[in-house]
């Protein structure tokens, strides 16, 4: 169940469920299709929720627990991807095991909300450590980073956001580059959108792929306008991967905001795994990733001037270009599969559904 992620979500969807399904289990996936215009892929049973938003979440959570509770004698296990879900399943009787999926760290991100008052965040970000608290004395917990243990008294099973590697992949392209992931001004819209200014003259296109938060539609919409750029939107993952092949590096241009200091950006996995090098600001975790296998450069923070220096040095070093590439490539492959991770996800869940061997 989810009310904020998109139905097409990366981990969600086409990693944690398809695992399920490809084990052999049967998944009903709630989830808001219509407030997002898409409907529920043919191998999962789709079942509508509203869609929490800003500060409209009462209603999408409402609507959940009914789902909950008509739904509860029917399923073995229950997923919940939303801090919001937590109040939704929350004292139902009779339900069967309940899984939050930590996608997060929940108090920091709501410092990132722009539709939360900036009074209303320290006592927010307070509610939200008991919530995580007692759902851990309620409910299975799963981590998608390992980095969020310290959150918790006990120890949970990580299941971190890898990806599929493709067998093969084609070498990094000289004139586009692209960014694979939300868009917000935290992660780096602005300079996204200067980086394609600067790099006009050059000739190099600038390609962003993924749903835009209200207050960065406008500044994308005239990007597009003034012909800086191509913004394509929110694509299903297994589509906006292939957009990935053949580009001359991937961008990472997070700020640094306490969410993300220990958080690894999973789009510098899915750019190594397809085989391009990675362009990112200074996260540790991004760094250690990068600087271990070679696959990549790191920027300052927030100087587009930088980023297009590095895009540049990257088209002109042809050699350069590919070793980054192939080095990312190998290291996805060999240490990031996401098949590596799901064995361990799909045994966990059907230990605590109580499925037999």
């Amino acid at each position: 169940m989810t009310v904020v992620h998109h139905p097409e979500d990366a981990r969600i969807l086409h990693r944690q469920i398809r695992a399920l399904v490809d084990a052999g289990h049967e998944v009903t996936y709630a989830a808001p299709y219509t407030a997002r215009g898409v409907m529920a892929r043919s191998w999962v049973n789709g079942v509508d929720l509203p869609r929490a938003a800003e500060r409209r979440r009462l209603s999408a959570v409402r609507a959940a627990r009914k789902v909950f509770k008509r739904m509860r004698g029917q399923v073995d296990l229950a997923v919940i991807h939303d801090p919001e879900l937590l109040l939704a399943v929350a004292g139902v009787r009779g339900r069967p095991p309940v899984v939050w999926d930590v996608h997060e760290d929940t108090p920091a991100t709501l410092s990132l909300k722009p539709w939360l008052p900036a009074f209303l965040r320290p006592p927010v970000r307070f509610l939200a450590r008991l919530l995580e608290g007692t759902a851990e004395r309620h409910l299975h917990l799963l981590l998608a980073e390992s980095a969020y243990a310290g959150r918790f008294s006990r120890a949970h099973l990580v299941v971190p956001n890898e990806t599929w590697v493709p067998d093969d992949v084609t070498p990094p392209g000289d004139d586009r580059i692209v960014y694979l992931g939300w868009l917000s001004e935290a992660r780096g819209v602005k300079e996204a959108v200067e980086v394609a200014r600067l790099l006009q003259p050059y000739r190099v296109a600038v390609e962003l792929i993924g749903y835009a938060d209200p207050q960065s539609r406008p500044v994308l919409n005239q990007a597009v306008t003034e012909g800086l750029l191509e913004w394509r939107d929110f694509m299903p993952n297994d589509e906006a991967l292939k957009r990935l092949d053949g580009a001359l590096a991937g961008l990472s241009l997070l700020r640094d905001e306490p969410n993300y200091r220990h958080s690894m950006p999973t789009k510098i996995v899915e750019y190594m795994a397809h085989g391009i090098p990675v362009i990112t600001t200074p996260s540790p975790r991004a760094v250690e990733l990068v600087e271990r296998y070679n696959s990549g450069m790191v920027v300052p923070w927030q100087d587009p001037k930088a980023v297009a220096q590095a895009v540049l040095m990257l088209r002109d070093d042809v050699a350069e270009r590919h070793a980054q590439g192939a080095r990312g490539y190998a290291a996805a492959r060999a240490n990031h599969h996401w098949p590596n991770s799901a064995r361990r996800f799909v045994a966990q869940l059907e230990a605590w559904a109580g499925v037999k061997d």
